[in-house]
């Protein structure tokens, strides 16, 4: 437990300090850029999005359950895994490189597959002469996942967790630059000039590139000779192959549902909160979920590889429990937070105190999904484990058809009046939400199926005392904000009284939290207690 909380603090300090260096990047953008009702936010929204998603087809599925259980296992080997890790890393540049390629020139015809169905041509066309700036991004974050994923497998958690920042520090300072050049807000389409656009696209892709180039400094620790060999047969690879199929067959499900959503989001571009205010309220979510779930459950899930490769089934069995209920202390107190503060949350990505309402919905929307998804990482990664890529992908699939669905739905309740399109947003987001609550059921089944014994009785006990602190808790946040005025109230005068209206919510919500549970004794105090206490300097 001392090993796995060390690592916990290492990651949750690194990916704390990303996320907050993170927010002010995005802050800077909104700025310059503009958020809801900005057509040039969306366009850069849609460019900017092309390599991640493209990215996530090839390899993120590939990475997160293939990767790091085959570098486990190869560490075993002779050479302790030189010779399987340099062919692999010299396979994945050379297939990053060609698909960049492939995908810068594809650039016009991947923004219209996403915007152009419903967006007007001039947004389109800002979109495109983004993207071409964009999507080498796609080689970078290969790089930069491949090297990290290769770290962690090594126990070397720091590093992938804190490149981030410098990435983030890049773009502010690149950011801000475009702003006292150029001026800002710059929200109309019209607004942008070529010089505009390689500036504004040019920088997004500089930082991914530092990112990915700083691991390089730390590869030494692992003990590895990164060498190139293009000596691919007889090494193992076709086993990655063939446990990389149904993940890329899951990111291809994710993507055509992101496309779905995508498309009907581009038609509030401009009018509303649309593709940006989306991604931006998407942020604000994933905030507590990389602090808390990354930073405690990727220490978890590298210990249940390595006790899934050596057949030990019972101690994978308390992993899992021990790390939900762990994850769930968190994040239940997380989700009481956000929703109290959604408001002034949102007007931090904000330009008008007026949109910042709007952006909350579409928070709220997502964040009913935030305690599923936190189940979801440790089910899904125990599959990963256990070299099983096909039961997630069967139970993701069954999400994306959900998610489709949901939007579709929204289209229709836009096209019918009962919603107009400041609604839109939070409608697709809610409807993500539900389908994902959906997915984190049918997969815990099926992972009790596969291995039994995952006391989820445990896990449903633990939630419940955790609501009743946490409902309390969110309340008096509520409370705490209508005290300090509401939506008309100092805290959605800008985005820095925004921060900080936050930021007294969430102290209050935590305190009310903590304070309940401290009565009822809760057990997960003692284990929050010591995980906290590896932040402690000294510790």
């Amino acid at each position: 437990m001392s090993s796995l909380g060390r690592a916990s603090a290492i990651i949750g300090a690194g990916t704390m300090i990303s996320r907050v260096t993170g927010l002010l990047r995005t802050i800077v953008l909104v700025t310059v850029i503009g958020s809801v009702g900005a057509g040039a936010a969306d366009a850069f929204a849609v460019a900017n999005q092309l390599p991640n998603n493209v990215f996530s087809l090839i390899s993120v599925g590939v990475l997160t359950a293939v990767i790091i259980p085959q570098i486990v296992k190869a560490t075993a080997d002779a050479d302790g895994g030189n010779a399987f890790i340099s062919k692999l890393f010299t396979l994945g540049t050379v297939a990053l490189v060609v698909i960049t390629g492939i995908a810068t020139i594809a650039s016009p015809w991947l923004v219209w597959l996403y915007a152009g169905a419903k967006g007007t041509p001039e947004l389109v066309a800002l979109a495109t002469a983004f993207a071409y700036w964009c999507m080498p991004q796609i080689l970078f974050y290969g790089l930069y996942a491949l090297l990290g994923e290769a770290l962690n497998a090594r126990r070397i958690f720091g590093p992938f967790t804190w490149a981030p920042v410098v990435n983030n520090v890049v773009s502010i300072i690149g950011f801000l630059v475009i702003g006292a050049v150029f001026g800002g807000p710059l929200t109309r389409v019209s607004d942008w000039t070529p010089e505009m656009i390689a500036a504004l696209g040019g920088t997004a892709t500089l930082g991914i590139l530092v990112q990915a180039a700083i691991l390089l400094v730390f590869w030494r620790r692992t003990g590895l000779s990164l060498r190139p060999d293009f000596r691919w047969r007889g090494v193992g690879l076709g086993n990655v192959g063939k446990l990389a199929g149904w993940t890329f067959f899951m990111a291809l499900a994710s993507l055509v549902a992101g496309v779905v959503q995508t498309q009907i989001l581009t038609e509030a571009a401009g009018k509303g909160a649309s593709i940006a205010t989306f991604q931006y309220a998407w942020l604000i979510f994933m905030l507590p979920y990389s602090i808390i779930v990354l930073s405690i459950g990727t220490p978890y899930f590298t210990q249940i590889s390595e006790h899934a490769a050596a057949g030990r089934d019972d101690e994978v069995r308390a992993n899992i429990a021990r790390s939900i209920r762990t994850l769930l202390f968190f994040i239940v107190a997380a989700v009481a937070a956000v929703a109290a503060a959604a408001i002034p949350a949102s007007r931090v990505f904000t330009n008008e105190a007026s949109d910042a309402e709007a952006a909350a919905l579409v928070l709220l929307g997502f964040l009913v999904c935030l305690i599923p998804l936190t189940v979801l990482f440790i089910v899904q990664r125990t599959f990963y484990a256990y070299g099983d890529t096909r039961t997630p992908f069967l139970f993701t699939l069954f999400q994306c058809v959900l998610v489709v669905i949901s939007a579709l739905v929204a289209q229709w309740l836009l096209a019918a009046g009962v919603i107009d399109v400041t609604a839109v947003a939070a409608t697709i987001a809610l409807g993500q939400s539900i389908a994902s609550t959906i997915q984190t059921v049918v997969a815990t089944w099926l992972l009790h199926r596969k291995i039994g014994g995952l006391r989820v009785r445990s896990w449903l006990a633990a939630i419940g005392r955790f609501a009743i602190a946490g409902i309390p808790a969110g309340l008096a946040g509520w409370g705490v904000f209508l005290l300090l005025g509401g939506p008309a109230g100092w805290t959605t005068a800008d985005k820095l009284q925004g921060a900080v209206g936050t930021g007294i919510i969430g102290i209050a919500v935590l305190v009310v939290y903590l304070g309940i549970l401290a009565l009822f004794r809760a057990p997960e105090l003692a284990v929050a207690g010591s995980l906290l206490r590896r932040f402690l300097p000294g510790r």
